[in-house]
């Protein structure tokens, strides 16, 4: 007991270091995350005891080296490039421009959120989607005297569709890639637990936003800057390699924004840079997070956390329960959805496999409950970014964010109605 607790103890280093020392400065994003993971890894390498410093530091770097984290890395670089230059090439403007053009007068409220889970889906970011869509909501909330706290919580809620499906989401990258499985495969069995929920808080917002009027003098859409997305989109769901979807995207990207002039060759250039460079802290997080469950591994933590707890559990229900739980505590620590994935991904992948829980679905697990846990927790990141934008306290929003408890509920009932049978 003693042994499995000093193991793990760099672990809980990282997530009281991070925790405690967040809520005494009361700002979640005080504490670099790269630096609690610094710590952490310091104090691992400490306490592996019996070795000589380079052979621990040897251990360290073959976690952090693992062809499943370089290929994460990779793909992070690619998405990161991707991103940012649809969006220097006026994507997301284009694709809020269509979606708001499109929709009927009284569906304002439902058509926000449907622009949020289409913008969310095919760019693979909650964060960005907010920053996109938010203001739009918030003017729109006061121009028609719907309720601010209200509208913005609509585009929170769609923003995790896209987080929690799309197949260049980070979160989807890593769930896949630890548990082994094509992000394909994951997007049909995650689409049969969140689509019903989705289609119910559809129909929600419907009903409640059918007083509220359009929005006049929408933006032409330039429809030439949305192919990227669509192409991106369309090529992940007919199954094509991830990075071979993305290097496409970049290449149409960059094609089209120099046809139309949005960039010249250095102008795409400098706009793959920033992006691959913003991608930077994500990337060293998970080198660190590699190396830092190496270590535990080696000193017996993984078996520890494994043996115990799974101790009560007797079959794929309680196993799924159990990871599904496991990374809604990590989350609720460290406020950040990709971050609760990397840390208990190889824990989740042994714990699946010990009780023949299929890859794909606790991939899906992993991913819905984690963006369910992300999507109502006040002190995220997206809830902080929607706030700000809205000028609106993160709690008033709560109340108002349907979509992330439903999907945690269609997650919670998947796992006990034993849906969809085929993975299940």
């Amino acid at each position: 007991m003693k042994k499995g607790i000093i193991a793990l103890s760099p672990l809980i280093v990282f997530i009281v270091l991070y925790l405690v020392a967040s809520i005494i400065a009361q700002d979640f994003y005080k504490v670099p995350i790269t630096v609690a993971f610094m710590v952490a890894s310091v104090y691992a390498v400490i306490i592996t005891g019996g070795l000589p410093l380079r052979k621990r530091i040897d251990i360290y770097s073959r976690g952090a080296g693992t062809e499943m984290m370089m290929m994460m890395l990779w793909i992070f670089v690619l998405a990161g490039a991707f991103a940012n230059s649809a969006k220097v090439m006026g994507s997301i403007d284009a694709t809020v421009n269509l979606t708001l053009s499109v929709l009927p007068g009284n569906m304002l409220m439902a058509g926000l959120f449907l622009a949020a889970c289409f913008i969310s889906l095919s760019i693979g970011t909650s964060v960005g989607t907010i920053v996109a869509l938010t203001p739009i909501a918030a003017g729109i909330a006061q121009s028609t005297g719907a309720s601010v706290p209200m509208l913005t919580a609509v585009v929170v809620g769609g923003s995790f569709f896209g987080d929690n499906l799309s197949f260049i989401s980070d979160t989807t990258i890593i769930a896949t890639t630890t548990q082994g499985c094509k992000t394909s495969d994951k997007f049909r069995v995650n689409s049969f637990i969140v689509l019903p929920a989705a289609f119910v808080i559809l129909v929600v917002y419907i009903l409640l936003g059918s007083g509220i009027k359009s929005p006049q003098d929408i933006p032409v859409v330039e429809y030439t800057k949305i192919i990227p997305y669509l192409v991106v989109l369309g090529t992940a769901i007919l199954g094509m390699n991830v990075m071979a979807v993305l290097t496409l995207g970049i290449i149409l990207a960059g094609i089209i924004g120099l046809l139309n002039g949005s960039f010249d060759l250095y102008g795409w250039f400098g706009a793959m840079g920033d992006g691959i460079i913003g991608m930077g802290e994500l990337i060293i997080i998970t080198l660190m997070a590699g190396g830092l469950l190496e270590l535990i591994k080696h000193n017996g933590g993984i078996d520890f956390i494994i043996r115990h707890l799974t101790r009560h559990i007797r079959s794929k229900r309680g196993a799924e329960l159990s990871i599904g739980a496991l990374v809604s505590f990590v989350d609720i620590c460290t406020a950040n959805n990709t971050v609760a994935i990397i840390t208990i991904g190889g824990i989740a992948k042994q714990i699946g496999d010990k009780f023949g829980v299929d890859n794909r679905k606790c991939a899906s697990i992993l991913d819905t409950f984690s963006c369910f846990t992300q999507g109502i927790i006040p002190y995220g990141a997206q809830m902080l970014m929607a706030a700000g934008l809205a000028s609106l306290n993160p709690l008033s929003i709560l109340p108002h964010l349907y979509y992330p408890f439903a999907i945690g509920i269609a997650a919670i009932l998947s796992i006990l109605l034993r849906y969809p049978k085929r993975y299940s």
